[in-house]
């Protein structure tokens, strides 16, 4: 049996905890054995971003006991293991750390790629009725190269026909604290992809990150548009 230890993203911990179970049922379907440490908290990444390198330093350093593992680590987060992957070896270069950063990059995998490259398993016996669309978060195609692996799973999921948008591989606009210092370009940019969402006639934005689904989330609440966000792992969780 696979032993996955979990890490569950600041996003999915205060908003969208349903999120996180579903990705655990998906797993233990799979045939995992799944673990989490409750003592986890952020990986660093939003200090990081605004500037306070020494600060996210000390929480990276937290992230790395906590997962001092040799068992596979899933996150349902592109954004925080390409952070993990891409930018703690620069803040542990030359450090006592170094090779624990090591391990920890070869563990760690965002959840779709985890399903389709380790475990090797695109069925799960899902079903969602209906139109969808998927939306390539910047983190997951460029900092973990992932594009296929998504939409491999959502190929297998009863019901749904999946409808590529004009420029899907463009950002949404939230970018974490751009959506705050930007916000007028921020939400230009999200009204864009929800225009071409809207455009092929799907009623679901699914995505690998929470972070841009909520941002999009929002401006369709606010407009009132005939459009729901979706996780894939709450797609991969739907209807069994």
């Amino acid at each position: 049996m696979t032993r996955v230890q979990l890490f569950i993203p600041c996003f999915v911990d205060q908003l969208y905890p349903e999120t996180g179970f579903n990705m655990v049922k998906v797993l233990e379907k799979a045939g995992c054995e799944v673990h989490y440490n409750p003592e986890q908290t952020c990986c660093g990444q939003p200090a990081f971003n605004a500037g306070y390198w020494e600060e996210a330093k000390a929480v990276a350093q937290k992230f790395i006991r906590d997962f001092h593992t040799y068992d596979y680590i899933v996150t349902p987060s592109a954004s925080c293991a390409g952070f993990v992957r891409n930018y703690y070896p620069r803040l542990f270069d030359n450090s006592a750390q170094h090779n624990d950063v090591k391990l920890l990059r070869k563990n760690l995998f965002e959840f779709t790629e985890f399903l389709t490259d380790v475990l090797q398993v695109t069925d799960f016996g899902a079903e969602l009725q209906g139109v969808a669309t998927y939306h390539d978060s910047c983190s997951a195609l460029r900092e973990c190269h992932i594009k296929e692996a998504p939409r491999q799973l959502l190929a297998h999921v009863k019901g749904l026909k999946l409808i590529e948008m004009e420029d899907n591989e463009t950002c949404c606009g939230f970018g974490g604290t751009f959506a705050v210092k930007f916000a007028p370009i921020s939400l230009g940019m999200g009204e864009q992809k929800i225009d071409h969402a809207l455009a092929t006639g799907a009623r679901y934005v699914i995505s690998t990150d929470l972070s841009c689904l909520m941002h999009l989330d929002g401006i369709i609440r606010h407009k009132q548009l005939p459009l729901q966000v979706m996780h894939i792992a709450d797609v991969l969780a739907s209807g069994w």
